[in-house]
C-alpha cells in the first residue's frame, strides 16, 4: 500500500471516529487507486447499519471504478447494504451485472427481498439459486422460512423443513426457530411444539416464537405456562417481547395473579420500562379494572409514547371514568385517529352524547383522516341524539369515500336510521346491503321495526330472512324478543317450531327467550311447559318465569315457581324478589309480601332497591293496610319519592285516612308541584 493510500486510509478512519460517514466516503475520491478491501467492507457495513443510501452508491461507484475485478464478497456486502436501505432495484441491478456470483450473492439478494416484505420474490430467488447450481445453506433457509411464515406458505415450509433435515441443519437453533414460526403461524401448534422440544438449547428467540404463536392461536394458558417454564429453567433471559406476549395472554384470560407475578419478574430483569412491556401492563391492569396500577405504569419513565397515551385514555373511558379520560386526552402531546376513537367510544358507551359530539367537532377541526371505526361511532352518536340530519351527512360521506362495503359501517347506518325512526331509509339501506348483511344486520332491522310497533313489517322481515339465510340462534332469540314486544303468538309458535325442526341447540338462553315470548303473548301454559322441560334451570330462567306469571296475573303460579327455585338451592336476587312481590300484589297476599321483604336482606343478603319499596307501598295501599303503610313509609332509609307519596295520598283518600293523607299532601307540597295537594275527604278531589 502506497504512502498516499495509507494517509488517505488514516484520514478516512479519523472521519469515522468523528461519526462522519459522509465525509469518510467522500474522502475516498481523493485517491485514484483502490483502498484495502477490509476498509471497503467496513464502510459497506456502516452504510447498511445507518441506512445511508447515498454513501452506499458512492462506495459502490468507487469500488467498481478503481478495481478491475472487485471481490465477490465486497459486491455481496453492497447488495446487503442496498437491501438494508430498501433500494431493491439497486440490489437487483448489481446482482444481475455481477460477472461471477457465489452462494453469498444469492443469500444477500434473498435477504434483501425478505427484509423489505417482498416474500414471494424472495421465494423465487431461492428456487432460482438452486437451478443456478448453488447449494442452500443456513442463511438461505433462515431467510426463506421467514418468507413462508409471512405468506402462510405452510406446505412450502414443510418441504423446506424436509430439506433442512436432509442437509443436516436441523440442529441450528435459528433455523429451528424459523420452522417453529412457520408451523405456529399456520396453526399447526402440535408440530411447532414438537419442533421446539427437539431443540437442545432453545435461545430467547425460540422461546419468544413458541409463546407468541400459542398466544396468536388463542392458546393463552399454554402461552403463560411456557413462559413460566422458561423462567423456571433459567437458561436464557426473556426478550421484552416475550414478557409482553405473556402479559397479554394473562390479560385475555383474566389470569390476573399470573400477570402480577410476570410484572414482578419484569421489574427484576429490568424490562418493565420498555414500551412494549409497559403497554401490555397498562392493558392488563385496565381490563382488570385496576386503573390506579395502570396509571402508575403509565407514569414510569419512557412509558409515554402515543400508543400508551391512547391505551390509558381508553382504559379510563371504557371504565366509565370519562372525566379523567378527557383530562388525559387533553394533555396528549400528539393524537391520531385511534386516540380520538378511544375518547369517542368512551362517551358513546356511557351515553354522553353531547360530549361525544364535541369530539366529532374536534376531529373535523384537526383535519384528520377518519377510519372504519370512527364512522360507526359517529353513527351511534347520531342515533343517541336522534339527529337524522347529521346521520344522513355521514351516509353521504360514506358514499364519497367508498366505505359502504364495510359491514360495520353498514350496520351502523341501519342502527342509526332505525333509532331515528326513519324506517323507510332503514329498509332501503338494508336492501342495498344485499349479500353484505349479517346476523347483526337482521337483528337491527328487526328491532328497529319492533321498537316502533310495526308488527306487520317485523313479520315480513322475519319470513324474508328465513327464506334468504339460515339464521343463527342469537338472531332467532332477537326475533323472539321482537315477537314478545308485539305480542305475536303465531310467529312465536312458528319460530319455536323452526328451532325444533332444524335441530338448533336450544340452550338455556334460547329457552329463556321462548318463555319470555310465550309469557308476553299471554300463553302462559306454553311458557310453563318449556320451563318445566328445561333441566338444569338457572336463576335467569326462574326470574323470567316468575315475571311471566305476574304479567299474566297468575301470582299464585309465580309463588309456586319461587318455591321451586328455593327447593333447587338457588339463591334469589333483586329481580326474583321484585317478581314475587308483584305476585303478592296480584294475589292480595299482604302478609306473605311482608315476609318476603323481611327475608330479602336477613336471609339472602339482597339489599332492597327502590322498586322493592315501591312494590311494598303498592301492596299495602291497594289492600287498605294503611297503618302498616304509614309505618313502612316513615321507616324507609330514604325520603319517599313523589310517585310514592301520590300513591299514599290516593290510598288515604280511598280508605278515608285523613291524618296520614294530610301528611302525604304536606310532603308533596314541599316538593313544589305545579298544582298544590289538599286532602279533603268530602269529594275525594285534589284541589288547588
Amino acid at each position: 500500500m502506497g504512502a498516499n493510500v495509507k494517509t488517505l486510509t488514516k484520514k478516512i478512519y479519523t472521519h469515522l471516529k468523528l461519526n462522519s460517514l459522509s465525509k469518510a466516503v467522500s474522502t475516498l475520491f481523493e485517491s485514484l487507486v483502490p483502498v484495502d478491501n477490509s476498509l471497503y467492507a467496513s464502510l459497506f457495513k456502516l452504510c447498511a447499519e445507518r441506512r445511508a443510501i447515498i454513501e452506499t452508491r458512492k462506495l459502490e461507484s468507487h469500488l467498481l471504478t478503481f478495481t478491475l475485478t472487485p471481490p465477490i464478497f465486497l459486491l455481496n456486502r453492497a447488495i446487503e447494504a442496498y437491501g438494508k436501505c430498501a433500494c431493491l432495484d439497486d440490489a437487483r441491478e448489481l446482482f444481475d451485472e455481477m460477472p461471477h456470483r457465489d452462494g453469498g450473492s444469492w443469500n444477500a439478494l434473498i435477504s434483501a427481498y425478505a427484509l423489505n416484505g417482498f416474500a414471494a420474490e424472495a421465494l423465487r430467488v431461492f428456487l432460482d439459486m438452486k437451478e443456478d447450481g448453488f447449494s442452500w445453506n443456513e442463511v438461505s433457509f433462515a431467510s426463506v422460512l421467514k418468507c413462508c411464515a409471512s405468506l402462510l406458505e405452510i406446505r412450502f415450509g414443510m418441504g423446506i423443513h424436509g430439506v433442512v433435515v436432509k442437509s443436516g441443519y436441523s440442529g441450528n437453533v435459528i433455523i429451528a426457530s424459523s420452522i417453529i414460526d412457520v408451523y405456529g403461524k399456520g396453526g399447526f401448534l402440535s408440530e411447532a411444539r414438537r419442533m421446539f422440544d427437539d431443540i437442545v438449547n432453545p435461545n430467547e428467540v425460540s422461546w419468544n416464537v413458541i409463546i407468541r404463536r400459542h398466544y396468536d392461536m388463542c392458546e393463552e394458558e399454554k402461552a403463560v405456562g411456557l413462559f413460566f417454564e422458561m423462567v423456571k429453567r433459567n437458561e436464557v433471559m426473556p426478550l421484552s417481547f416475550t414478557v409482553s406476549n405473556a402479559l397479554r395472554a394473562c390479560s385475555r384470560i383474566s389470569a390476573f395473579d399470573a400477570g402480577l407475578q410476570i410484572h414482578a419478574f419484569a421489574i427484576k430483569i429490568n424490562v418493565v420500562d420498555t414500551l412494549v412491556v409497559s403497554g401490555s401492563l397498562i392493558d392488563m391492569y385496565s381490563k382488570y379494572g385496576d386503573l390506579q396500577s395502570a396509571h402508575n405504569v403509565f407514569n414510569q419513565p419512557n412509558a409515554k409514547d402515543l400508543v400508551n397515551w391512547t391505551s390509558i385514555v381508553t382504559a379510563y373511558a371504557m371504565n366509565g371514568r370519562t372525566k379523567e379520560a378527557r383530562e388525559l386526552f387533553n394533555e396528549m402531546p400528539e393524537r391520531n385517529i385511534v386516540s380520538y376513537n378511544a375518547m369517542l367510544a368512551g362517551y358513546t358507551q356511557n351515553r354522553k352524547w353531547e360530549e361525544a359530539l364535541e369530539i366529532i367537532h374536534l376531529i373535523s377541526k384537526a383535519n384528520i383522516h377518519i377510519d372504519h371505526v370512527t364512522i360507526p361511532l359517529i353513527l351511534t352518536v347520531c342515533a343517541g341524539l336522534l339527529d337524522i340530519e347529521l346521520g344522513k351527512k355521514v351516509h353521504g360521506y360514506v358514499y364519497r369515500r367508498h366505505l359502504n362495503s364495510d359491514i360495520f359501517v353498514g350496520n351502523g347506518l341501519l342502527n342509526m336510521y332505525g333509532k331515528c325512526g326513519d324506517l323507510r331509509s332503514c329498509r332501503a339501506w338494508f336492501y342495498q346491503m344485499s349479500r353484505l348483511r349479517d346476523a347483526v344486520s337482521w337483528n337491527s332491522i328487526l328491532t328497529s321495526h319492533a321498537r316502533h310497533k310495526r308488527s306487520e313489517e317485523v313479520m315480513m322481515v322475519i319470513w324474508k330472512m328465513l327464506e334468504e339465510t339460515p339464521p343463527n340462534k342469537h338472531t332467532l332469540a332477537t326475533i323472539l324478543a321482537a315477537c314478545a314486544n308485539i305480542f305475536a303468538l303465531d310467529a312465536t309458535k312458528q319460530i319455536h317450531g323452526f328451532l325444533v325442526r332444524n335441530g338448533y341447540d336450544i340452550d338455556i338462553v334460547m329457552k329463556g327467550a321462548i318463555i319470555d315470548a310465550y309469557s308476553k303473548c299471554r300463553c302462559l301454559m306454553y311458557a310453563l311447559t318449556v320451563f318445566k322441560a328445561t333441566t338444569p334451570r338457572d336463576l335467569i330462567l326462574y326470574n323470567s318465569m316468575i315475571l311471566g306469571c305476574c304479567h299474566n296475573l297468575r301470582g299464585d303460579v309465580a309463588i309456586d315457581v319461587f318455591d321451586m327455585l328455593k327447593s333447587e338451592g338457588l339463591k334469589p336476587d333483586n329481580t326474583t324478589f321484585q317478581g314475587v312481590l308483584l305476585a303478592c300484589i296480584c294475589e292480595g297476599r299482604v302478609e306473605l309480601g311482608r315476609a318476603y321483604f323481611e327475608v330479602m336482606n336477613k336471609e339472602y343478603c339482597v339489599i332492597p332497591r327502590l322498586e322493592h319499596y315501591e312494590s311494598m307501598i303498592e301492596l299495602y295501599a291497594r289492600y287498605g293496610y294503611i297503618g302498616e303503610l304509614e309505618n313502612f313509609v316513615k321507616q324507609m332509609p330514604f325520603d319517599p319519592t313523589a310517585s310514592m307519596l301520590i300513591r299514599v295520598f290516593d290510598a288515604c283518600l280511598d280508605y278515608k285516612h285523613e291524618r296520614f293523607g294530610k301528611w302525604a299532601a304536606d310532603r308533596l307540597n314541599d316538593l313544589n308541584p305545579s298544582v298544590p295537594f289538599r286532602f279533603e275527604l268530602m269529594d275525594h278531589r285534589r284541589m288547588a
